[in-house]
């Protein structure tokens, strides 16, 4: 595979992350160093480490975890976001206890569900019997390089827009969600 595909395959995998981070920069009152570190280092490391697990398992695996990884993503990402919309909803409008998503399990679950995808890379580079280091390590800095971004963007666009801010980014996660599901149950019919 040639670097220029891989950069490309980076870049799509990135993009679940990058819009999680543009939800979780819209609801954070402020944007820390430490937010933006945790953020980006655990996305990145799940993004390069799915590949790496996905080539590990090689082609046995494969028709179980495409059977049910977008299972797995939906719901992750529904129950993130429905509690997202769910907290906003049921507190006042001033309130600054936003929960925050880059920590605790809410970042280990949003960790896993953006890169779920990326087992799939794993295996097909395993089923081509090319290499995983590289490709594994080029995913991981591109999806932290993209966290980072995308949390920055969201900060941007929630000025000013208040705890509604918090509704609209559990509402981004369900979508991401269902757009998982709905690309592999269309593509695959499953």
């Amino acid at each position: 595979m040639d670097q220029l595909t891989l950069l490309g395959i980076a870049i799509a995998l990135a993009m679940d992350a990058f819009a999680v981070a543009l939800s979780t920069g819209m609801v954070l009152p402020k944007l820390t160093g430490r937010h933006l570190f945790r953020f980006a280092f655990h996305f990145g490391l799940f993004q390069a480490l799915m590949p790496l697990l996905g080539w590990l398992a090689g082609h046995n695996l494969r028709a179980v975890i495409e059977a049910y990884d977008h299972w797995i993503a939906f719901t992750l990402l529904a129950v993130i976001g429905a509690r997202m919309c769910y907290g906003a909803l049921n507190k006042e409008e001033d309130s600054a206890d936003i929960k925050d998503p880059t920590r605790g399990w809410s970042l280990i679950i949003l960790s896993i569900a953006t890169s779920i995808d990326a087992l799939a890379i794993g295996l097909t580079l395993a089923m081509l019997g090319g290499p995983i280091v590289l490709p594994a390590l080029i995913i991981g800095v591109v999806c932290s390089s993209l966290t980072l971004a995308g949390m920055y963007l969201g900060r941007k666009v929630s000025e000013g827009w208040g705890s509604r801010v918090e509704f609209l980014g559990g509402i981004i996660l369900l979508l991401i969600g269902c757009k998982i599901l709905l690309e592999h149950t269309l593509l695959s019919g499953s």
